[in-house]
């Protein structure tokens, strides 16, 4: 090879070498994954060598002992397209608490809400899946159950006291954020305040607010103590610009009740008036100005317990059992502590007289299937 051939042959292998090493630099180092993804080798085994008690805190110890009993629920919504075929046209994931070795789950109603023939997907926390089944819903509460087959290697969350917690206390968040690809995350913060009401006309009870992170996939999941009992049901947060670590969880005092009756009879039954109304808050969304102090009576329903009482549409209910009624809340609150077959004393409004009715209160219907 003369020396001109092999100048040449020397700059081909150099432009070879030079082209191959821009080209894998492009495809890894600027490739974007489109989700994250774990393997083998990014996890390493649990080692039996014990924590120093610096390391072993209380938050880790509640982990331990209540992580495993938190799932991720995943739903799928399908239709029919024109050929009768069933397609797939939406997926959510959340997040739920097992709570009974027969196979029984609290979450968010709003997490199932969507769910197929109330068919769902259950993720374990040891990485299988199990098909589960939506037996209960109140949309009022925004609690849910779902049912998996039982057995007795189910991890199972031991429910606190939310009537004791103190602000400043703990808390543990542990769900699953944005989907099953972070499965199991586990946040941390305080109690920030107890018995908060939020802007929901569907709200029945308060709330208890912390700073420890929920995202969306976290709804359903447990809020832990730091003795690893579950306190609440992390349920939503304020997602506003320039707000953080304001979440909201329902307290498990007063979830228990409405999971007992949400397994006994897939709803919850509860005392009904038969009426429609609306506070100053809710008439100002519609674009009506009330002048009483009071609910507006906008609806009579036929075949309520009210509809035979004497009350009609355009009065104002000031008062229950003696007591002022000016908002939704406090109605929802004061019916509450009735059942279905009381009989309670409803002060109403109209014109310029005022009277006292008697009203047997009924129970209201079975939210829709």
């Amino acid at each position: 090879m003369d020396g001109k051939k092999k100048i040449i042959f020397i700059l081909m292998a150099i432009i070879f070498v030079l082209v191959g090493g821009i080209g894998g630099y492009l495809t890894h180092e600027w490739a974007v994954p489109t989700t994250p993804t774990t393997t083998a080798s990014d996890t390493k085994e649990e080692t039996s060598v014990p924590l120093t008690p610096a390391r072993d805190t209380a938050i880790v110890k509640a982990v331990k002992k209540a992580g495993p009993a938190v799932v991720g629920i995943t739903t799928r919504v399908y239709n029919r397209d024109m050929f009768n075929r069933q397609v797939l046209v939406g997926e959510g994931v959340g997040s739920g608490v097992i709570f009974d070795k027969k196979g029984y789950i609290v979450t968010n109603y709003h997490v199932v809400a969507q769910a197929t023939d109330k068919k769902v997907t259950v993720s374990l926390s040891d990485g299988t899946s199990v098909d589960g089944a939506v037996i209960g819903v109140d949309p009022t509460t925004d609690l849910a159950v779902v049912k998996i087959d039982g057995n007795d290697n189910l991890p199972v969350a031991e429910f606190g006291d939310s009537d004791s917690l103190q602000v400043g206390e703990p808390a543990i968040a542990i769900g699953n954020p944005l989907g099953l690809e972070f499965q199991g995350t586990v946040t941390a913060g305080v109690i920030s305040a107890l018995h908060r009401t939020l802007d929901m006309e569907s709200q029945r009870f308060p709330l208890i607010q912390t700073d420890a992170a929920i995202n969306p996939g976290n709804s359903g999941g447990a809020l832990v103590d730091a003795d690893g009992k579950v306190v609440g049901i992390n349920s939503e947060k304020i997602a506003h610009t320039g707000v953080e670590g304001m979440g909201f969880a329902i307290p498990i005092n007063e979830a228990k009740t409405i999971v007992d009756e949400l397994i006994k009879n897939g709803y919850v039954t509860r005392p009904y008036l038969g009426l429609g109304l609306l506070d100053k808050e809710a008439a100002a969304k519609y674009g009506v100005k009330l002048n009483v102090d009071g609910l507006y009576v906008a609806r009579v329903y036929d075949n309520g317990p009210s509809v035979d009482s004497g009350i009609r549409q355009g009065d104002f209910i000031t008062a229950v059992d003696g007591k002022a009624v000016n908002t939704m809340m406090a109605m929802k609150q004061l019916l509450d502590a009735h059942k279905a077959g009381d009989t309670v004393q409803l002060t109403v409004q109209r014109g310029q007289g005022t009277t006292v009715l008697d009203i047997t209160l009924g129970k209201m219907p079975a939210p829709e299937a």
